[in-house]
């Protein structure tokens, strides 16, 4: 398993943990799983291991509800309309598309995306300032540099020094302020 895929898996599960907590007692958690490809997924599939090590059972201690779009990203937002409608607990997705059509459809409902670039796309607030009913983990290695400055002591030796590929970083800049 890759380590963002790892991280992300570690977050999804974490949150997911809190928010059945919360969940009635009598009641069956309802995870919707929203995805802008097809089966088989190895994220899902590391973040239903996840769950069986903490106990949770499919079918019986938890129930899953994937839509998959399939390759067709204009499904994306009738699929996470679906998803509010069977009132899920928590909706897991990957990637923006998917993040962005269960933002549309739920203020209410969490959303746990693996989404890369999701806070610099506007989803989720930023990492300075979370907000919303979205998060997750995010791979934009500029917020993440950006954040390391504001830490105590600074960034790390030489990094400072590198230069970030991309040639305009100032849309991702502004959401650390």
């Amino acid at each position: 398993m890759t380590l963002a895929l790892r991280a992300f898996t570690g977050v999804a599960v974490t949150l997911l943990a809190a928010t059945l907590a919360a969940a009635q007692p009598a009641e069956i958690p309802r995870i919707g799983v929203l995805r802008a490809g097809a089966p088989p997924d190895p994220s899902i599939e590391a973040f239903r291991q996840g769950l069986r090590e903490l106990g949770y059972v499919e079918g019986q201690t938890v129930v899953f509800e994937y839509r998959w779009a399939e390759g067709k990203p204009e499904r994306l937002p009738d699929l996470a309309a679906e998803l509010v409608r069977l009132k899920v607990h928590i909706i897991v997705t990957g990637g923006q598309q998917a993040t962005q059509a269960a933002m549309s459809a739920t203020s209410s409902v969490p959303i746990v995306t693996g989404a890369s670039g999701s806070t610099a796309a506007g989803q989720g607030g930023s990492l300075a300032r979370p907000g919303g009913n979205v998060t997750g983990l995010t791979l934009v290695n500029v917020e993440l540099s950006a954040k390391g400055r504001a830490a105590p002591g600074g960034p790390p030796p030489g990094l400072a020094r590198r230069r970030s590929p991309e040639p305009d970083q100032s849309v991702f800049r502004a959401r650390m302020e």
